[in-house]
């Protein structure tokens, strides 16, 4: 089976203006990417469905649904004081959920091993009730309780590796122990959530977990973090599912981030969530954009996941094993008592 990506220039009409840095350039970064002469004959191209209004409001409620309908038309619309809706915002929208709900469609019918959803706007930031941080609503968390009704999953893992906390994705999901939140982000950077502390609650506690990381960590950090923590308890988590919200801002050229890694070592992460997927749901993985703002180092990122997810292997890294030692050991402090796979053996 191929690789499946969702994509359509229609994104480009949520019109943010050009010093936005969420900006219609990004669809042209993933068009060029999807264009890239090694991946040309490995992916099915799928065009996006519109999300329904019932789908949207399995997350969000009737009141934010109706302020974006209302911004239709119309030139500018602040939702947020950085997120802008244009005239065409609220169908775009409805096309970004419809991006990953058609790339879950896909993977779970295997019509395609695994798929890549291109939204626009992204999604992670966005409340049940608010929209910000760029998003209007949340493709992912609309995706996985979508999941959860069409297919009847019982476990979905959601993946977080953009530079900020998906803190409205957390939120949807902070008192489930269906759906296992595992977030890496910047530590310090917006929204300014994701402490190690954040574990869930009530029925949920301990299906939220934070891996906040200092500024300036890159690659052999990354890959250590989903080696000693992200697959071991994905593992003992046993997804039906993954989905993952793959933010590209960690890139050590993006501006709104201060990591390091490269286009390398997203394809190393790309490799270890695949592993996963293999070792817990028969491969069934969907990824969906949300953050990337150097154009370049976007479309670059976006070409070496791809080349991982149709079946390019990966060298093994070598200098991984000391980096984010102490990190390691505080995510297992917070965490061993949830995850036996993070005890100290």
């Amino acid at each position: 089976m191929t690789t499946g990506v969702v994509f359509t220039e229609d994104f480009k009409k949520h019109d943010t203006g050009r010093r936005h840095p969420e900006s219609a350039g990004r669809v042209d970064a993933v068009a060029r990417a999807l264009r890239d002469p090694s991946l040309t004959d490995k992916l099915e191209l799928l065009e996006p469905r519109r999300a329904e209004r019932e789908e949207i409001l399995l997350v969000h409620w009737d009141r934010l649904y109706e302020e974006v309908l209302e911004s239709a038309g119309k030139k500018r619309t602040l939702l947020d004081s950085d997120t802008v809706a244009s005239a065409d915002t609220a169908e775009v929208a409805h096309l970004a959920v419809g991006a990953v709900l058609t790339a879950i469609e896909a993977v779970m019918d295997r019509t395609v091993q695994n798929a890549f959803a291109f939204p626009r706007p992204p999604g992670h930031h966005a409340k049940p009730d608010k929209a910000m941080g760029f998003c209007v609503f949340n493709n992912v968390a609309i995706a996985a309780r979508y999941a959860q009704k069409r297919y009847q999953l019982e476990r979905i893992l959601i993946l977080d590796f953009d530079v900020h906390h998906g803190n409205g994705t957390q939120k949807v999901f902070y008192t489930s122990p269906e759906v296992l939140f595992l977030s890496t982000h910047e530590l310090g950077n917006y929204p300014g959530t994701g402490d190690l502390g954040e574990l869930g609650k009530e029925e949920g506690e301990g299906f939220t977990l934070n891996v906040p990381m200092p500024p300036g960590m890159g690659d052999p950090e990354f890959l250590r973090i989903f080696r000693d923590v992200v697959v071991p308890v994905g593992l003992e988590f046993a997804p039906e599912l993954i989905l993952v919200s793959a933010g590209f801002d960690a890139h050590r050229d993006d501006p709104l981030g201060g990591m390091n890694l490269t286009r390398d070592g997203y394809a190393g992460i790309t490799h270890e969530i695949l592993r996963l997927a293999e070792g817990t749901c028969e491969g069934k993985v969907v990824f969906a954009l949300e953050g990337g703002y150097d154009l370049h180092a976007l479309e670059k990122s976006i070409v070496s996941t791809l080349a991982v997810m149709t079946g390019e292997q990966m060298p093994e890294s070598a200098d991984f094993e000391k980096a984010a030692e102490e990190l390691v050991s505080e995510v297992r402090q917070a965490h061993g008592a949830y995850w036996s796979s993070l005890r100290e053996s």
